[in-house]
This record gives structure tokens, C-alpha cells and sequence, in this order.
């Protein structure tokens, strides 16, 4: 049974994502600066490549025709990569390098394991057919295809593959610039002694690490003091430098929990409560004109609602193609006998056991408990209204690939 007073979690991103606005401004960066940038504009592929014909390996180039058993065939040139070779002549091969361009007059290569040399030439000493060991120009791109899209995050490979065009300089969307707001007057930063009451402000140094690793561009980071006043300005001041403001607390119900009321009050309040666990004190809404994601409090919560929802928000305003992740099924090797009207994300990782490859849950799975994520290597997700026996499927989603 669902609870009414609860969003599910499909309506909630549903709401998020419908409201992302795409970052528009455009920036141009050196091709080696550009990964983890998302591109601006398609790349359509300017010549052929490769731009020739040339050897897969390190051999001979020779005509099929020419060919005869046992017979030596005089090696009448050599064609280092880099170099116009000159026409093939007739009834001859040519000493070629990987890479190496393919004379005009040669259908073939023959791998220069498969020759034996004599000083009469080369005797092939394997079968010979047309095209063998020669890649075509073009085979990878084609003069006028697409090779990259608007919106394709830039990994390693891109990077290759627009220095292969002879892409030098790289139109790539602007970084989000986000602003983070711890909530606490119990909250200090590591490095100072903690006074009776105190805890250290985890939630800042976590959510730190998810943007970068989101390509976010923090240009604010504060704590928030338990004051309504003092959130009102300093939420209206993260909006004049910010395209995203997320905060850690004061969304719950308690009496010093003033973002929820703040943005209610001076902005707008769009989804209050998700149902999901942990996490279920999620806000959205908007103060300013800009964004606001009210995280939770609780550590694990901070780190699972920001990787179910933050960043499927964070994708579509990036502007990438892609903003959900896939997953995988996977037995689970846990059992939960007591059921939830919330969709529980447990902190999990893979295991090979005996069975296979199985997912295990960190023992507790307390919302205040972020060494269960340090052992975790993603999550496993739990239904509602369901409970788990060992063996039973469940979707697992790898922290990389939640990032990613």
C-alpha cells in the first residue's frame, strides 16, 4: 500500500526533470582540457578516416595475382608509415608498416610472420586473399556522417576520436555552477576540536566530491545557522551566483528545519517528501529564480538522494543525452522479512560466492551510517511493499555507473 503523502519516486524525477533548465552558455577549451565536458553542438566528420587505405600490420603489400607456390616474389619497395608510397610494381611487394599508406597496385598484405625471406625476395607461406590486413579509408568515418552529438559527455575514447578529425579545440557546454549549504548550528569543519554538542560537517566534503565527480562548479559553500532570517539571505544570495543551490537539512519537520519553510515562503515549493528510503524529507523548489534541491540531513541520506535524484537533475541540466542509469539484475544474498511502503536503496556491493556472482548488504543500514557506503560498492534496490530471500533478483546500480 502506498502512502499518500508521499511522492513516488518515478513522479518525483518525472517533476525534476520536466523543470531542469539546460545550461546554455558555451565555452570553447583545448581538446586535452575537454574530459567530463559535455559537447555543444554535433561534430560532423570533416574528411574520411582513415584518409587512405593503409596496413592493419607489419608485412608485405602485394598484388594476389602475382602470387605463385614456392615461388619468391622481389621486394622492390619499402614504405615507412608517414611517407606517399609510389605505384607497386608488377610482380613485385613492398615492405610496409602498420599504418603505413597501401601503393596503388597492391590488394593485399600478408603479415611478415607468415613470409620467409631469401635473397630472391619473399616466399608467402600462407593463403592470400583480397583486402586481407588492409583497412580501408573511411572505415571508421566517413566525409559528412556524425560522429558526435550534442550533448555527448566527453570520455577518453571522444577524445580520441576528435583528435582523429583534427579537432584541436572543443565547444563545450558550461560548467553548473552550484552552491552548497549545510544546515546545523552543531555543524563545524574538520581540523577544529569538537565542543560538547558538535559534530563534523560530513555532508559538505561529500556532496564536494559528487560534483566534482559530476563536473560541477562550486561557487559557494556555506553553513547555514539554524536561524530563518540567515537562511532566507543567504539562500537568496547563493541564487545571484549559482545555476543549482543544494542543501543538507532543514527540510524535515522540526522546528529548526527552515529551508522547506523559507522556500515556501519567499519562493516556491514544488516536492516535499519523497517516497524512498533513505531519503524521504527531499525537497525541490526554487528561490530567486534558481533551483533549490533540499537534500536530507542524515550522511547515507545526503549520498543516496543525490545519486538517485540529484543526478539525474544534475544530467539534464547539463545537457547530456543519457539521464538515467540502466543497471543490472542480481541475486540478492540478504534477507529482508519486513516490508516498507518506501523504495529502499540498501548500500551493497557484488560478491563471487560459490552460487555465482551475488549482491551482500552492509549489516546496518542506518541513514546516519556512511561507512556502510565506504564498504559499498553501489546499490541494491528493494521494492515496495516487498521482502527479499536469498536468490531473489534485484537492480543494482554501481556507484561508477551512477556517476558517470
Amino acid at each position: 500500500m502506498a502512502n499518500p503523502n508521499l511522492t513516488p519516486l518515478e513522479d518525483a524525477l518525472a517533476r525534476l526533470l520536466s523543470a531542469a533548465p539546460v545550461v546554455t552558455g558555451v565555452e570553447t577549451v583545448p581538446l586535452a582540457d575537454s574530459l567530463g565536458r559535455v559537447l555543444a553542438e554535433n561534430h560532423y566528420v570533416p574528411a574520411d578516416v582513415p584518409p587512405a587505405d593503409n596496413s592493419a600490420v607489419d608485412g608485405y603489400a602485394l598484388r594476389k595475382q602475382d602470387l605463385r607456390q614456392d615461388q619468391a616474389i622481389p621486394v622492390s619497395a619499402r614504405i615507412p608509415a608517414g611517407e606517399a608510397p609510389k605505384a607497386l610494381a608488377p610482380g613485385t611487394a613492398a615492405r610496409i608498416f602498420t599504418g603505413s599508406e597501401i601503393p596503388e597496385g597492391a590488394d593485399a598484405v600478408v603479415m611478415q610472420e607468415r613470409v620467409e625471406v631469401t635473397d630472391a625476395g619473399i616466399v608467402v607461406q600462407a593463403e592470400v586473399t583480397e583486402g586481407q590486413n588492409i583497412r580501408r579509408r573511411g572505415q571508421d568515418l566517413t566525409r559528412g556522417d556524425l560522429a558526435l552529438a550534442k550533448g555527448t559527455q566527453v570520455r577518453p575514447h571522444e577524445m580520441g576520436l576528435l583528435a582523429s578529425m583534427g579537432i584541436a579545440r572543443v565547444p563545450v557546454l558550461a560548467r553548473l555552477k552550484v552552491a552548497i549549504l549545510s544546515t546545523g548550528d552543531e555543524l563545524v569543519d574538520p581540523g577544529t576540536p569538537l565542543a560538547p554538542g558538535q559534530i563534523y560537517n560530513s555532508n559538505r566534503f561529500t556532496l564536494l566530491g559528487l560534483l566534482a565527480q559530476a563536473g560541477c562548479e562550486v561557487v559557494l559553500c556555506e553553513t547555514l545557522r539554524d536561524k530563518r532570517e540567515a537562511t532566507r539571505e543567504t539562500l537568496l544570495r547563493a541564487a545571484e551566483s549559482s545555476d543549482l543551490i543544494i542543501t543538507s537539512g532543514g527540510v524535515s519537520v522540526g522546528e529548526e528545519d527552515h529551508v522547506r519553510a523559507v522556500l515556501e515562503e519567499y519562493g516556491s515549493l514544488s516536492l516535499w517528501r519523497m517516497a524512498i528510503k533513505p531519503g524521504k524529507p527531499l525537497a525541490f523548489g526554487a528561490i530567486g529564480g534558481t533551483p533549490v534541491l533540499g537534500l536530507p540531513g542524515n550522511p547515507a541520506s545526503v549520498l543516496v538522494t543525490f545519486l538517485v535524484v540529484g543526478m539525474p537533475y544534475i544530467r539534464k541540466c547539463q545537457g547530456r543525452k543519457r539521464t538515467a542509469p540502466i543497471g543490472e539484475k542480481v541475486p540478492a544474498a540478504f534477507t529482508m522479512s519486513s516490508t516498507s511502503v518506501r523504495r529502499e536503496f540498501v548500500r551493497a556491493r557484488k560478491e563471487t560466492r560459490e552460487s555465482g556472482v551475488v549482491v551482500a548488504a552492509f549489516p546496518n543500514q542506518s541513514s546516519g551510517v556512511l561507512s556502510a557506503a565506504c564498504w559499498a560498492d553501489g546499490l541494491a534496490v528493494v521494492p515496495e511493499n516487498t521482502t527479499v530471500s536469498p536468490g531473489d533478483l534485484l537492480t543494482y546500480y554501481s556507484f561508477s555507473e551512477l556517476l558517470s
